[in-house]
This record gives C-alpha cells, sequence and structure tokens, in this order.
C-alpha cells in the first residue's frame, strides 16, 4: 500500500506539463556554476542537512541533468557512509534515491547488538518545482519554492520496535523557498518538514507518540567566488524516544565547485546526543559528481 501511494504520488509529479524526453535533451546544463546545490544527506539538492528549492544539477527547461554523489560523516562515536543519485528533469522536477548506512562501531558492542552492528536505510525522493526561479526572478521578492518526499525503509524492524520505534518505514515531506540574491552573492533556504522520523529514520519512525512532527530547517550559504561557496545550516528534529534525547543539527560548511560536474563539500557539524553519546562533533565530507 505504502509503495503504491508512492507510485502515485511520484506520477502525480511528472504529469505536471514535462515534454517528452528525447536523447538530444541530455546536457551539459545551463545554469550558473554553484546554483544547482550540492547533494543533502538523504539524497536531494541542497546543503548537506537540508533540501533547497533548487532543482539538482544544472539542466534548464529543455535538459536532464543526472548525479551521483558519496557522503561520509565521523563523529567520535559512529559513522554513517551514504550514496546515491539523483536526475534533475527539465528544471522542474527531481527524482533521487540514496541509502544510508550508520555503523554504531564500539556502541553496538556496549548495547549488546555488536561490535560495528549497522542500520541501513532506502531512501527514495521527488521534489516539483511550483512557484518563483531562483535565477531568473532577480527583480522580484519571489522566492523558489518547491514541495517534496522522502519514502525511506530501514532494515532493521525488530530492533527499532524493541527501542520503541513503532514503524520500520515513513515518508517525510518538506516545502523548501530558497531565495538567491545574485548580487550579494548570497542564498537563503527555509525548509519545513512533516516528518515521524528518528534521527532521520535511522532509529526508525514514530515512539511516544505516531503523529507528524512539524519541523524547521534553514540554509544561508554565502558564494566567495563562482567556484566556492560557505555557509550554515540548521536543522530541527523531533524527539520522540523514550530511550534517548533527540538534539537539532547544526553544520558550518565549505563546498567547492570547479566545474558544473564536480563538487566537494566540507562540513563541521554539531550533532549533539545520539543514542547513548553526548557530543557527538562530526566531520561531513560529500563529493558529487555530475553526468
Amino acid at each position: 500500500m505504502k509503495f503504491r501511494l508512492l507510485i502515485t504520488l511520484l506520477g502525480g509529479m511528472l504529469a505536471c506539463g514535462l515534454p517528452a524526453m528525447a536523447a538530444s535533451d541530455i546536457g551539459a546544463g545551463g545554469k550558473l556554476t554553484a546554483t544547482g546545490g550540492v547533494t543533502q544527506l538523504e539524497g536531494a539538492a541542497g546543503g548537506g542537512l537540508t533540501p533547497w528549492a533548487l532543482i539538482g544539477g544544472y539542466d534548464t527547461g529543455d535538459q536532464v541533468r543526472p548525479n551521483a554523489f558519496y557522503t561520509r560523516v565521523q563523529s567520535g562515536s559512529y559513522n554513517l557512509n551514504a550514496y546515491g543519485a539523483m536526475v534533475g528533469l527539465y528544471d522542474r522536477v527531481e527524482l533521487s534515491f540514496a541509502r544510508q548506512s550508520f555503523d554504531t562501531e564500539d556502541v553496538g558492542g556496549l548495547l549488546g547488538l555488536g561490535k560495528g552492528y549497522t542500520f541501513n536505510q532506502n531512501i527514495i525522493g521527488a521534489k516539483i518545482r511550483v512557484a518563483g526561479d531562483a535565477i531568473l526572478d532577480q527583480d522580484s521578492w519571489l522566492p523558489q519554492v518547491a514541495v517534496g518526499l522522502q519514502y525511506k525503509h530501514n532494515d532493521r524492524g525488530a530492533i527499532l520496535q524493541a527501542i520503541g520505534a513503532r514503524h520500520d518505514s515513513g515518508t517525510d515531506f518538506y516545502v523548501s523557498a530558497t531565495k538567491l540574491f545574485l548580487a550579494q552573492s548570497l542564498l537563503v533556504d527555509a525548509t519545513v518538514r512533516f516528518t515521524k522520523a528518528n534521527q532521520i529514520g535511522i532509529l526508525g519512525f514514530g515512539g511516544k507518540d505516531d503523529d507528524y512532527h512539524v519541523e524547521p530547517e534553514g540554509s544561508v550559504a554565502y558564494l566567495l567566488s563562482r567556484n566556492f561557496l560557505v555557509g550554515a545550516e540548521y536543522r530541527k528534529k523531533p524527539d520522540n524516544l523514550a530511550i534517548a534525547h533527540e538534539d537539532d543539527w547544526y553544520d558550518l560548511f565549505v563546498a567547492w565547485v570547479p566545474t558544473k560536474n564536480v563538487s566537494l563539500t566540507l562540513a563541521f557539524a554539531p550533532l549533539g546526543n545520539i543514542v547513548i553519546r553526548d557530543h557527538q562533533n562530526a566531520a561531513y565530507l560529500s563529493l558529487q559528481v555530475g553526468f
């Protein structure tokens, strides 16, 4: 039933006036360098922690642009590897897939799960631009606005139930508004997420309650040059598991975009408490390659 609903939603997005795809539609991309965003932790175009309203890649209204990514996050007690791909369709729709592997390292042994016990999560995402154009609308106050979803499935259902999560899968919904001020070399994004996820789904969905939580997220990025961005992000998260407190996330990042085909993002991310470990400050490294 969940997959049927997801396919219906994706089909509705793809039916929003897109032209028929041809082989000649796959192009090198017509947007300005660094305005395609990088790859967010769950596979969407945006910053590292939160999606933006921008459509991934540099496709314009008559192009298709695929991207692949790999991300590594290392904190004091855990590590996370994520990889996947996205495709931007005609600067209107973005489809993505990501797989995350969360390694508990020594903490897994302390919890009786075994050293290096790993939670794996698959994420299918879709985003559609519904208003505005971040690049072209420089003479308007209107930001680019997009709506999206991320369907997540975790492979550790029995463990998740034991720690108090109600489900091993769930769907996040979000609305993002992104404004690019080219004259000031500044990008500002505000996102509202509707979610049941614990630690973005790595610890399941639902807990003390089974309601959707409305959580704000935001990013600010400054273009130092055509090829370098620096910025900061914030992501508020539900605190819905009885066994462990869940803190909000922050990061400070720098992104290098030498060409439209490659971007490299490095970030420092204070993640707070994760399971039984406080003060999890993490290094974040992400590589995106476009085709």
